[in-house]
């Protein structure tokens, strides 16, 4: 049995004119991951320890991870079927936008999948993974649903309705995470900047403060080393988020196990997906787009994504086809000859191998 772990799953393509050398960026471990923020010209010390500093308030507050201690949702789930707790606007917000997500995704996201993460236990780094048995999983998932999930923002409480229960918040908290960070920047005077969250990306502006010429994105190759990439996206002040089978998982019989878990069985999502890429203009939104749309699967999930504005999905395949929503048309460019671009698949042949 292997265990394998990849945080960053996007990497930057700068193509620049100027040659003058960057600023200094800024990197550090938070969230669970390397946070790599780079504000060039705009940025200093006292900026970049602001942002930072906001980065571990929201990780003290939201992480479901043990040597967090006592984070706001380590007492949400202590506490779950026994009494309300009271936590900041920060988890309340995270929480409704977590919710939202579930209920639009028909529970294919779901914030209370924290019982089936313990479980599994795929990227945590305290063992190589191991497959559950089918008493366990059942007894884990019978604990999963975002229905029992309350929220009172009046009173500022959070509450799992049954014992057992348990948040985890990876599947969003690293967009809000992003987007408070940005909000910061933009505060400080930075114009420009990227932030890598440990692979959720957000652009700030454009690549060139007076053209204000897009940032080029590069889409990883889910097949490929880390820095490789299928295809580039111009963006600006965009967040893009990727969610696949490469970024944390373990191989046993020569089956790989990824962390992006079914709340409809209880296993890692198997629909023929290495990846999905979200392009929205909230990193929270892309965040908890991609964990939803991956679980989803295809149809469905693109589906959702045409119905969503200044929103785009980037979809990638085990049989090397990538597919996107019809609002990247014309601006995803795919560069590996190892994939095939196939925006208007037809359905016909699979529709008559049913009969």
């Amino acid at each position: 049995m292997k265990f394998f772990q990849l945080y960053a799953c996007i990497i930057v393509v700068c193509f620049s004119a100027c040659a003058r050398p960057a600023p200094a960026a800024r990197m550090e471990f938070a969230l669970g991951t390397v946070c790599d923020i780079n504000l060039y010209e705009s940025g200093s010390d006292k900026l970049y320890a602001r942002i930072f500093a906001r980065i571990r308030e929201i990780d003290r507050t939201m992480s479901a991870r043990p040597e967090a201690g006592d984070s706001e949702v380590a007492r949400i789930n202590r506490n779950a079927g026994i009494a309300p707790v009271e936590v900041s606007a920060d988890l309340i917000e995270v929480l409704e936008r977590a919710l939202y997500y579930a209920e639009l995704s028909g529970g294919a996201f779901d914030p209370t999948i924290g019982p089936l993460a313990a479980l599994w236990d795929i990227g945590s780094g305290t063992s190589e993974g191991r497959i559950p048995d089918e008493e366990e999983i059942a007894g884990a998932l019978a604990l999963v649903d975002w229905r029992d999930l309350v929220i009172d923002r009046q009173r500022g409480t959070a509450f799992l309705r049954r014992q057992g229960m348990a948040l985890d918040l990876g599947a969003i908290a690293k967009g809000y995470a992003a987007d408070e960070a940005a909000g910061l920047a933009r505060e400080g005077g930075a114009g420009r900047g990227i932030f890598d969250l440990g692979g959720n990306i957000l652009a700030l502006g454009g690549r060139d403060g007076k053209r204000g010429a897009p940032w080029r994105i590069g889409v990883q190759d889910p097949l490929d080393e880390r820095g490789a990439y299928i295809g580039v996206l111009p963006v600006r002040d965009k967040s893009v988020v990727t969610s696949g089978v490469y970024e944390r998982y373990f191989e046993a019989g020569g089956r790989r196990y990824h962390h992006i878990l079914s709340s409809g069985d209880g296993y890692p999502v198997n629909n023929g997906l290495l990846s999905v890429t979200i392009v929205a203009g909230r990193s929270i939104d892309a965040d908890g787009l991609s964990t939803a749309v991956f679980a989803l699967g295809y149809e469905k999930g693109k589906a959702l994504i045409e119905t969503l504005p200044d929103t785009g999905a980037i979809f990638v395949f085990e049989d090397h086809t990538v597919r996107i929503t019809s609002g990247l048309e014309g601006i995803f460019s795919l560069t590996s000859d190892r994939y095939e671009l196939n925006q208007y698949p037809s359905d016909i042949a699979r529709f008559r191998s049913r009969w």
